[in-house]
């Protein structure tokens, strides 16, 4: 029986930092190399970034980098880490603020236009935001990145819908979840890489996109209340 392969069997690069700095100065740096790594994403594409090119233009030695950052994927899982906590916290807090709950179309529309613009806003401050989430997509092991943010707000949203929607099959509302959730981020994608496009507009359909396939399912589960706090 043959024996596996050396690149089959041996691990995947370390996506972990290897210290996280507790004094100030450690901490500068240690933002300093993010920021710098973030800027030059927009730049060059996450396929050319280097940690030497990101030294280079930090004006660093090498060596002050990999204290922290083990190579390139363990830069560029942190850069999408953070990302995804800020989009998760607002996520969270639409939430349980009543985001999926609406007393008619129009107003579940203006919901998710309002979370969407939100999206779209923090990914843009995010140095890098737009590389950061094709690497995501497009890098395997940055996969799990992203997957650990999905499964993080999955269940809480699941137990939103199903308060929502009762009758309806939890296998349903999980597909529900995934498809609008590739709208949304398809969606800031796409107006983060043409900005010639109409933002509003394409915020306002992508919205109306998702609230009208939540729609379709109230015959098997209409909404018995709505869960939007007032004030």
């Amino acid at each position: 029986m043959p024996k596996p392969s050396a690149a089959a069997t041996s691990p995947g690069p370390d996506l972990d930092t290897k210290s996280r700095p507790s004094r100030r100065r450690g901490k500068d740096t240690f933002e300093a190399i993010l920021a710098t790594a973030g800027d030059l994403l927009s730049e060059v594409g996450f396929e050319r970034l280097t940690t030497n090119l990101v030294c280079e233009r930090a004006g660093m030695t090498p060596p002050a980098l990999y204290r922290y950052f083990p190579n390139k994927y363990a830069l560029l899982a942190e850069l999408a880490r953070r990302l995804m906590d800020v989009q998760d916290e607002i996520f969270l807090a639409w939430l349980d603020a009543g985001g999926p709950s609406s007393r008619s179309l129009d107003e579940a529309v203006a919901n998710t236009v309002e979370l969407r613009k939100e999206i779209l806003r923090v990914t843009r401050e995010q140095p890098g935001g737009i590389w950061i989430l094709r690497a995501i997509r497009a890098v395997p092991i940055l996969q799990e990145v992203r997957i650990a943010s999905r499964d993080k707000v999955l269940q809480r949203h699941l137990t939103v819908l199903s308060e929502l929607y009762p009758n309806v099959d939890m296998s349903q509302l999980q597909m529900a979840v995934r498809l609008s959730e590739e709208v949304a981020y398809g969606m800031v994608e796409m107006l983060i890489e043409d900005p010639m496009l109409d933002e509003d507009r394409a915020i306002v359909e992508s919205a109306w996109m998702t609230s009208l396939y939540f729609q379709h399912l109230m015959p098997r589960g209409r909404p018995a209340r709505s869960r939007r706090k007032s004030g």
